[in-house]
């Protein structure tokens, strides 16, 4: 049976386009080496008053150093808020230029610096590394607030799909060693259990299109080094497994309905808000896993435009007198 009478006519044609993944080793590397070369080269938008730089921060012990890519409004005045930003790419793929564009916007539109952070990838880093880089970005973002003019009490974290995986799994992280506050957690079709592939009764409206329990097992089984869904993993890698959800910042959650993270992501919204978190939960009619690489559709815009709105209301939150 197929869902694509389900599906957003607008996110129709895109499917057509969409290669299948082959995650064999050589086409894994194929992948990746096509990402590095379509998003290095994309063009700068002209007109949007951002700088962007690639910094070193020092990353965790006995590890190399992290590439960061750094956004700054030109014309914003005092200390920024900050978005500290995960890409996404199932653990196995990505790079910051993926996100290149929308941070750049998300930088011109609300005056809020967003640093983007190259972790390391699996499954030749698996956790914790890659988690450990981005709390080394988020322990050098504190450290260094106020020289980088940044606000301390508004940093937070962002990210999509396995960046959504990491975002959470940091948030927990930074609680429970107390010394990094963040003021928010924005997830964004996030990867939350790492036994949703193997659900004994799937749902049979998710995961049939870009992000499939196939992809889901293989890209699991790269950052966690071993067969998802067994034992002794670290709530930290499988945010869905923390038995404590209490004292977490508040969360933002949005996705699309036929996304096979559909029912994990309803769920964790659920655990956080009877645990006292603020939680603002986002589920978009006929969309799958990625859809708003559509830029066009108007789901795409409307999801957008959701995701800015809540940002914005969270650096407010903080200081009621920003703008």
């Amino acid at each position: 049976m197929t869902t694509k009478h389900l599906v957003d006519p607008e996110l129709l044609p895109f499917l057509d386009m969409i290669p299948p993944m082959d995650f064999s080793p050589g086409g894994l590397a194929a992948r990746r080496a096509a990402s590095v070369q379509m998003f290095t080269s994309l063009p700068v938008p002209e007109g949007l008053p951002v700088t962007c730089e690639e910094t070193h921060v020092p990353g965790p012990a006995g590890a190399p150093p992290v590439r960061v890519l750094a956004y700054r409004p030109t014309e914003a005045e005092g200390l920024l808020p900050t978005v500290l930003h995960i890409h996404g790419g199932g653990h196995v793929l990505g790079l910051p230029e993926m996100m290149d564009i929308p941070n750049r916007e998300l930088a011109a539109t609300l005056g809020c610096a967003v640093y983007s952070v190259d972790y390391r990838l699996s499954p030749e880093t698996a956790f914790p590394g890659p988690l450990e880089d981005c709390y080394a970005v988020l322990a050098w973002l504190h450290a260094n607030a106020g020289p980088l003019g940044l606000d301390p009490a508004r940093i937070g974290v962002k990210g999509e799909s396995a960046g959504g995986t990491m975002a959470a799994g940091l948030t927990q992280l930074a609680r429970d060693r107390g010394a990094l506050p963040l003021a928010f957690q924005h997830l964004i079709m996030p990867s939350l259990d790492d036994s949703t592939w193997k659900h004994p009764d799937p749902n049979p409206t998710t995961g049939e299109f870009i992000w499939t329990r196939e992809h889901s097992r293989f890209g699991w089984t790269a950052y966690l080094g071993g067969e998802p869904g067994s034992e002794d993993v670290s709530p930290y890698a499988v945010p869905a497994r923390a038995e404590n959800l209490a004292g977490l910042p508040p969360a933002f959650i949005s996705l699309g309905a036929l996304d096979l993270f559909f029912e994990e992501d309803l769920e964790y919204a659920r655990r956080l808000s009877r645990a006292g978190v603020p939680v603002e939960l986002h589920v978009y009619p006929g969309a799958f896993h990625a859809f708003e690489m559509v830029q066009t559709a108007a789901v795409t815009q409307r999801s957008r435009r959701d995701s800015k709105d809540a940002l914005r209301r969270a650096f407010q939150a903080r200081f009621p007198g920003t703008s």
